[in-house]
């Protein structure tokens, strides 16, 4: 198949492309760094030439609700526009687990609108939440980290390996539009702070890490709320084999 995959120049983006060339698939890179841009649609027509199904797994800036909305609503649009022209029949989205229970989140907003465009929009789809990747620990302590002091929230998190959730990704897009997938998430619930420890410790990295609510996530994401939903679909790498590749 001919696939796209919008984001691939990203970390999850770059696992789907691999993933899928893997599988002999004919991948078309759809990234801003590659002279194509969903903010304007330029270069969007002549990039899903001939493709049958594309993967969404962009990001984008989440300064307040309201830009993260209009970011990501605008190459929603640009995106699904241009997909019904060339006749896309399959559009597969990257979304976050519990992107509906979480208020306040300026990017879980700009998901929320992504999600409503593509159910509402021209092209077929399957929308793929996910729980926070088994890298997202040590990410979220490097945001706040200065000399040597990283806070960070105590979240209950169940995550996922990047390399799984773009294999996951791949086989979505070979098969025929789901609507809404199954959650997708790691075999076991880990705390984020103790997460962030290890990766650290596996990388070499001396970080003081202070457990906090203020540090970006708030007591709306406390508890299991970040949990999967029921059913969801378990993917094989737990966190500590994940880890033992970070050595």
């Amino acid at each position: 198949m001919r696939i796209a995959v919008a984001g691939a120049t990203g970390n999850i983006g770059a696992l789907t492309v691999a993933a899928l060339e893997r599988g002999g698939h004919d991948v078309v890179r759809v990234s801003r760094s590659l002279g194509v841009d969903l903010s304007t649609g330029d270069g969007l027509d002549d990039a899903l030439a001939g493709v049958e199904a594309v993967v969404d797994v962009t990001n984008g800036p989440a300064a307040g609700p309201a830009e993260a909305v209009a970011y990501f609503g605008t190459a929603t649009r640009n995106l699904l526009a241009a997909e019904e022209r060339a006749g896309v029949r399959h559009h597969v989205l990257l979304s976050i687990a519990a992107v509906d229970r979480v208020e306040g989140n300026a990017h879980y907003a700009g998901k929320r609108e992504q999600e409503r465009l593509v159910a509402v929009g021209p092209v077929p789809w399957t929308i793929v939440r996910a729980t926070q990747f088994h890298d997202f620990a040590a990410m979220v302590a490097s945001w706040t980290e200065q000399d040597g002091v990283a806070a960070i929230a105590p979240l209950l998190v169940q995550p996922i390996a990047p390399a799984d959730v773009a294999d996951i990704l791949g086989e979505i897009a070979l098969g025929e539009p789901q609507g809404r997938y199954a959650d997708i998430a790691g075999p076991d619930p880990q705390d984020l702070v103790d997460m962030a420890r290890r990766t650290n410790e596996a990388r070499g990295r001396v970080v003081k890490l202070v457990p906090t609510w203020s540090a970006g996530f708030g007591l709306a994401m406390a508890g299991n709320v970040l949990m999967p939903g029921e059913g969801a679909r378990i993917a094989p790498t737990t966190f500590d084999e994940w880890l033992a590749e970070q050595r």
